[in-house]
């Protein structure tokens, strides 16, 4: 039975979340027990500061935020690490796994980041709606082979350079809209929830088979959205058209580099059978895949040829920014994510396919999206009576089951919008996936007039996006 009140419940329920807490909620259901071991509310308070000053510090004291964003970031960190290390029963347990987790997502941005700024890519030929518009398209697609992270990369330089002289903020917004996450929408490779999915024992081509129709939808409003954006843009210009043709790489010996790093992201115990673990033999908070990605950057970066970097313009600042930011947030979002994981493990049962859409997608925008999907994945799974440590209990919830009080859906539509809300609304903001800020961060050291992050909210990712996963709902999730 579709359920339309969800969509407002799923609002009011985020909402209620953030300013709120969860903690009256377990209590009032019984769950005071599960509560105890929750963070106190007030220790959100470092990862909503943290957000603002993001939002705010480059538009209000510019000068402050660009030479102490590694100190606020760490010391706002430093807060939560201090409680969870010394006030929580299991602080260091997660303190480590946070660690691992920072250092695994660490070791492949600034692996691809490298990797990919020792590769210069020439296209001569200007930039025109129509080549843009195949350029984000074709940006979509290699998403899914090398990931958002490596196709934005790969390809944002090449695409600035195409349209220098004429660059607007929509053209750096629609890239980080389509190329740096929607695009990794239909395989593992693409984005990390739905690797962390197939991790779990999601099938590998399960996403393609069932996100494919929503995915291509998508895509396609928003590049054809852009281009009509794109083409007033060059009729206000009466820009000359190039005539030059052609495709030129300096630098192809690195996309080796890039394929050593997308095998090794295979290299997991969860894939290989019986692969060794350095967490668990030396108790190390890194793998074999992190140390083959830093060594790959560090050799990428050795062998380079001196015109690929020179001509990307290449230096390490995006990546020192993103790794600072990014250590505050992965530490301060911690009490964020727990309060957040046991309202959903408590309250599944209540949810829609509505629910989880929204609720996904709105977290995954200012929240790590990985653990946001795990954790409203085996909410989800709890709802259908499975255990997601159970490899055959996910390929089961995969596959598609009745639904034990909705007997008309299948569990496949569950995992379905939890799968493109929180690859999609990754877009959302800046931090909502890690290329985002990185294509931000290269755009702008280029002198492109980039949207600051509320700008880029408010202006753009609201009334452009929103209609679209409003439409997706509609048609695939009204439940």
């Amino acid at each position: 039975m579709r359920n339309h009140k969800s969509l407002v419940l799923s609002i009011l329920t985020v909402l209620f979340l953030t300013v709120s807490g969860s903690a009256p909620l377990f209590a009032a259901e019984g769950h005071a027990a599960a509560a105890m071991h929750l963070p106190p509310l007030w220790l959100v308070i470092p990862f909503v500061l943290l957000l603002l000053m993001i939002a705010t510090g480059p538009l209000f004291y510019s000068r402050f935020w660009e030479h102490n964003y590694p100190r606020v970031s760490l010391g706002l960190a430093s807060v939560v690490a201090v409680y969870y290390g010394f006030m929580m029963d299991h602080g260091w347990h997660v303190l480590e796994h946070t660690l691992e987790e920072y250092l695994s997502f660490i070791a492949l941005v600034s692996s691809l980041f490298v990797v990919s700024g020792g590769i210069l890519i020439r296209i001569e030929r200007r930039g025109t709606p129509l080549v843009n518009g195949m350029l984000l398209a074709f940006g979509a697609v290699l998403a899914n082979l090398i990931g958002t992270t490596g196709a934005s990369m790969l390809l944002i330089r090449p695409f600035m350079r195409m349209n220098a002289g004429r660059l607007k903020p929509f053209h750096v917004v629609f890239f980080i809209f389509i190329v740096s996450n929607i695009g990794g929408g239909l395989t593992p490779i693409g984005d990390p929830p739905l690797f962390l999915g197939f991790l779990k024992g999601v099938p590998f081509f399960w996403v393609i088979s069932k996100v494919w129709l929503p995915w291509l939808l998508t895509v396609i409003c928003l590049v054809s959205v852009f281009m009509l954006l794109d083409a007033r843009a060059e009729r206000s210009e009466g820009a000359e058209k190039s005539a030059e043709r052609g495709i030129s790489i300096i630098g192809k010996t690195n996309f080796v580099y890039l394929g050593v790093i997308i095998v090794s992201v295979f290299l997991d115990p969860a894939v290989i059978s019986g692969f060794p673990s350095l967490q668990e033999l030396f108790h190390l908070p890194l793998g074999i895949r992190e140390l083959i990605m830093f060594g790959v950057a560090i050799a990428a970066y050795r062998t380079a040829n001196p015109d690929a970097l020179g001509g990307n313009e290449f230096n390490f600042e995006p990546i020192k920014e993103v790794a600072f930011l990014f250590v505050g947030i992965f530490a301060t979002m911690i009490p964020a994510l727990e309060l957040i994981g046991a309202y959903a493990a408590t309250h599944a049962a209540e949810f829609s396919v509505t629910t989880f859409y929204w609720m996904t997608g709105a977290l995954s925008g200012v929240l790590d999206n990985a653990p946001t999907y795990l954790n409203f994945f085996a909410g989800a799974l709890g709802k259908f009576g499975l255990d997601m440590t159970d490899p055959q209990h996910v390929m089961e919830f995969a596959s598609g089951t009745a639904s034990p009080i909705e007997g008309d859906v299948q569990s496949g539509v569950y995992l379905m919008a939890i799968s493109i809300a929180s690859v999609f609304f990754g877009a959302m903001t800046y931090i909502g996936n890690a290329p985002n800020f990185m294509v931000k961060n290269i755009a702008a050291q280029s002198g492109v007039n980039v949207p600051d992050f509320l700008e880029y909210v408010y202006k753009y990712s609201v009334p452009l996006l929103i209609p679209v996963f409003g439409l997706l709902w509609f048609l695939f999730f009204n439940y």
